[in-house]
């Protein structure tokens, strides 16, 4: 299965490069980025041994299809993608902090709530829920973003505040874009069958000051979907809810005794078993766009990288 799991390339004024856990980031003469969606897998904040056969095309593509759904609300860094794993943008300085907004008692809130907790992030959870039951109203939940894959840390806007991490005059902006964001990644969810249940957003300053939307938005990887069909029934039913998320990879992990914890070793992921993740991944895809997925040559995906990002760059 040829996947690209790293890439080490070298652009003409290229200033340095960031590898995060998924995504790789080119800085182009201190004025443009250059973003590299890997098949790389996260999960616990720790990546996985194997890449994801078109994990990165589907992230890439699904992340800047919601940045052009959403531009009328929030500007975003976005210029051009000339790969199906590449995004180009304005050069920002990331926020240090993840704008993580919860519409329901799932995931990592829903662990939190079973461990007796009722605060998170310094808002309160009311009593009487139970996992996936929906929140009176959404929640902003933010986390600190971790540099060099340390685990990132809740936090609350207090702490946020207090530290200085984000100005009080910005941070009031980043939790009005980020509930306008959650707003229309609803709305577009409901229009496809879907809830959207949780997600997180990234936010950044380009160098004249504005506040823009940065990295991916509405991904599976950085968003947990439910199907509209059948919710309630299953929630009456005390079911598990049928999702569209990264969510049944951390399940497999769980079952197979790892969360990312010291001492813990990986499990062995077999050829098989990433081809279903691949599976799930265009499954995912093709229910948040609407769209049936394209495959990507991926015969030499580092050449065709390296070739389409040369072409635009040239004729910049």
């Amino acid at each position: 299965m040829n996947t690209i799991t790293t890439t080490n390339f070298n652009f003409p004024n290229q200033k340095s490069v960031y590898h995060g856990k998924v995504r790789e980031v080119y800085n182009i003469n201190n004025e443009l980025l250059v973003m590299v969606a890997t098949d790389r897998l996260s999960a616990f904040d720790v990546v996985m041994p194997k890449g994801i056969p078109y994990k990165g095309q589907i992230l890439n593509q699904i992340a800047t299809k919601f940045m052009e759904l959403t531009q009328d609300i929030v500007p975003n860094w976005l210029i051009a993608t000339p790969d199906p794993n590449v995004a180009i943008g304005h050069l920002c300085e990331p926020f240090k902090v993840e704008m993580v907004i919860r519409g329901y008692v799932s995931g990592h809130a829903a662990r939190e709530y079973a461990a007796g907790k009722r605060t998170l992030c310094g808002v309160t959870m009311p009593e009487g829920l139970k996992e996936n039951d929906k929140f009176p109203t959404p929640i902003i939940t933010p986390s600190t973003k971790a540099d060099n894959g340390a685990h990132d840390e809740d936090i609350s806007r207090e702490d946020i505040l207090a530290k200085g991490i984000v100005s009080k005059e910005d941070y009031f902006v980043l939790e009005k874009y980020t509930r306008a964001l959650f707003q229309r990644g609803t709305e577009i969810a409901a229009s496809r069958g879907l809830i959207l249940v949780d997600t997180k957003y990234e936010f950044g300053k380009t160098i004249d000051g504005k506040i823009v939307l940065i990295d991916e938005i509405h991904t599976p990887d950085s968003s947990r979907y439910f199907y509209t069909d059948g919710y309630q029934e299953r929630q009456d039913k005390n079911e598990e809810q049928k999702q569209l998320s990264k969510e049944f990879v951390r399940r497999w992990l769980i079952e197979n005794g790892f969360q990312g914890k010291e001492g813990q070793t990986i499990p062995n992921m077999t050829d098989e078993y990433i081809q279903t993740v691949s599976d799930r991944y265009i499954e995912l895809f093709e229910n948040i766009i609407g769209e049936k997925f394209i495959k990507a040559d991926i015969s030499d995906i580092n050449g065709r990288i390296e070739k389409n990002v040369l072409d635009y760059l040239s004729k910049k």
